[in-house]
């Protein structure tokens, strides 16, 4: 079974989060970003079906370079094979069309995603890709 994983750069939570002067941006400088805790609970659970029905993990991750600690984190865990999309997430609905696009013609059994991202918390990706995709969508 191929499983396809969506996953997230997010800010570690044990960072100093810090804004611009004027409150409108956050503060890069310094943070240092993880893999999104609930993507990596998705990611362990694509690694442990692919290992029993014999497939493989592939990780897929919307963001510019900055994010390529990210997808070696989860090559380093076990996926396959990573990808990026080289664009800045605006928000879900654009992840979602970013993944979507990607995904629509290969052969993925199941597309897994975190449950939201701790970040914006938002909880929208898996429904969102479900819907572009004409599935049922679920996110652990």
């Amino acid at each position: 079974m191929n499983i396809l994983v969506c996953i997230s750069s997010v800010p570690d939570t044990t960072s100093r989060i810090t804004f611009n002067d004027r409150f409108t941006a956050l503060n890069t400088t310094g943070l240092q970003f993880i893999v999104n805790p609930y993507d990596e609970i998705a990611l362990a659970k694509a690694l442990d079906l692919a290992e029993r029905t014999g497939g493989k993990v592939t990780v897929i991750t919307v963001g510019d370079a900055t994010t390529e600690p990210v997808i070696r984190k989860a090559l380093a865990t076990g996926a396959d094979e990573a990808v990026r999309v080289d664009a800045l997430p605006r928000d879900a609905w654009f992840v979602a069309n970013q993944v979507a696009t990607y995904a629509q013609d290969k052969d993925f059994r199941l597309i897994l995603t975190g449950k939201e991202s701790i970040d914006y918390n938002g909880a929208q990706l898996a429904a969102f890709v479900g819907e572009l995709l004409g599935i049922p969508s679920v996110s652990i």
